[in-house]
């Protein structure tokens, strides 16, 4: 029996596609904290990250650095280059080893113009940014610090993507959370302290995220 566009697109694994595909590219690694490309750089290729953890920042002219994205395996970066951006609009630094494919803009336009179903995964992958944006936006606008950290938290940990009632993920600065709400880093050592001793949160290495943490959001 023929497969339906749907299902076809299911198992479709984008990955293994750029991997095994012949689509030119090639695998570049970054040790922790190198930059893969920096703000106002000439915008020329689109990123695959294959492994590790990549900090996508923005810096404004005084100097002050604001985490926009925290990507992992599977996310693509740096594709404001086939939408007409001819310079960076935020800086890509490694926060631990990592490997990612590097696809110059022609051969990405040329990849998305004749192979439909990672043309779809693709645009998938945008519109969902876009949502994740949007949605930032408002957070930054009418929640509190604590409510604009919890959610961080839980956006960090990837909650909704399985069904796991706990998501572990790799160590993150408070610095770096700092960054992402838009507060200082004493306010978010107050509520990560707060979290861990209502049982929403703890450390065991790294940082184990619990979905009740899900109360400090749907509180008014």
């Amino acid at each position: 029996m023929a497969k339906t566009k749907s299902s076809a697109n299911r198992s479709f694994e984008v990955g293994q596609y750029l991997t095994t595909s012949g689509v030119k590219k090639t695998l570049v690694s970054y040790r922790k904290a190198q930059a893969i490309f920096s703000q106002g750089e000439e915008s020329g290729s689109v990123y695959y990250l294959q492994s590790g953890a990549i900090k996508i920042a923005v810096i404004s002219s005084s100097g002050k650095e604001a985490v926009i994205a925290l990507l992992r395996p599977g996310d693509f970066f740096g594709e404001g280059c086939i939408a007409g951006q001819p310079l960076r609009v935020s800086t890509a630094t490694a926060m631990e080893p990592s490997s990612a494919l590097k696809i110059e803009k022609q051969e990405m336009i040329r990849v998305l113009h004749e192979e439909h179903e990672f043309s779809d995964r693709f645009v998938a992958h945008m519109l969902k940014r876009n949502v994740r944006i949007e949605e930032d936006l408002v957070d930054q606008l009418f929640n509190s610090s604590e409510k604009r950290l919890a959610r961080a938290l839980l956006l960090v940990a990837r909650y909704g993507n399985n069904e796991k009632p706990q998501k572990i993920v790799a160590k993150i600065s408070q610095a770096t959370l700092a960054e992402m709400v838009g507060t200082t880093r004493s306010r978010v050592s107050y509520f990560m302290n707060k979290f861990r001793k209502l049982g929403f949160i703890k450390y065991n290495g790294g940082l184990e995220v619990h979905d009740s943490l899900l109360r400090v959001i749907l509180h008014d």
